[in-house]
């Protein structure tokens, strides 16, 4: 697969961001939806060698559109200039089972998981779990190989302790994130090596047990794991 092809229509998408532009372009698009399939289906194999259940997936079931929707929205530019791949085993990419992600974006591109934007009751969910079981939550977030990769697990942080948990307890950090996810950045040239996948996969390991964590409270709780109607999608 030629990844460097990728990034190189993405740029060109960026700075010629009009419908024109696109269809004049639309074979040279076709060949790169090819390419994020064939590396989305190297993701699936390689995943479903230590998460099993990526192994029922299908490169349409863990990519996206290109196509913006801007109906509700003010930038009215058509098209979506980043590429996103999201391998979610025993989920979809529209559930809130925690999965892996890549994302490539020139000068913006990165790999991750966790739980995107969960609703109220998720989110609680998720900090009771943290509470009641924070010894393996520590566990995992502060193995140093995840903690190398990924740093603080959660982004967008309340200031103070969340409603139903005492502000003095010791570990109220971990609780204090609307989303868990993790992510760590990746320059463009990281794509282009020959070892590219192997990395990713080897990253995505380290991140298993994290997904792992959270994705047990769909075990206990299914009706948690899909979309509420009119929530808004992962960023794609």
């Amino acid at each position: 697969m030629d990844i460097e092809e990728i990034f190189s229509f993405l740029t060109d998408l960026r700075e010629n961001n009009d419908r024109e532009w696109f269809a004049a372009n639309k074979q040279r698009y076709l060949a790169v939806k090819e390419q994020v399939d064939d590396m989305a289906a190297h993701l699936i194999a390689g995943i479903a060698e230590f998460d099993p259940a990526a192994a029922s997936l299908t490169p349409a079931d863990c990519t996206y559109r290109i196509y913006r929707d801007t109906r509700f929205s003010l930038d009215k530019t058509p098209y979506k200039t980043h590429i996103g791949i999201v391998v979610c085993p025993g989920g979809s990419k529209k559930s809130y089972r925690c999965g892996y992600y890549v994302h490539m974006e020139p000068g913006a591109s990165f790999i991750g998981g966790g739980c995107w934007c969960p609703p109220p009751a998720l989110l609680k969910e998720i900090r009771q779990s943290i509470y009641d079981n924070i010894d393996e939550y520590l566990g995992i977030v502060e193995n140093p190989e995840f903690r190398d990769l990924y740093g603080f697990p959660g982004h967008d942080l309340l200031k103070t302790a969340p409603k139903g948990f005492p502000k003095d307890w010791e570990y109220i950090e971990f609780l204090k994130p609307r989303e868990y996810t993790v992510m760590t950045a990746e320059s463009d040239r990281f794509f282009f090596r020959k070892n590219t996948l192997s990395k990713i996969l080897d990253d995505f390991r380290v991140l298993k047990p994290y997904n792992d964590f959270i994705n047990y409270i769909f075990e206990e709780k299914p009706e948690l794991m899909s979309y509420p109607q009119g929530r808004r999608t992962h960023r794609q």
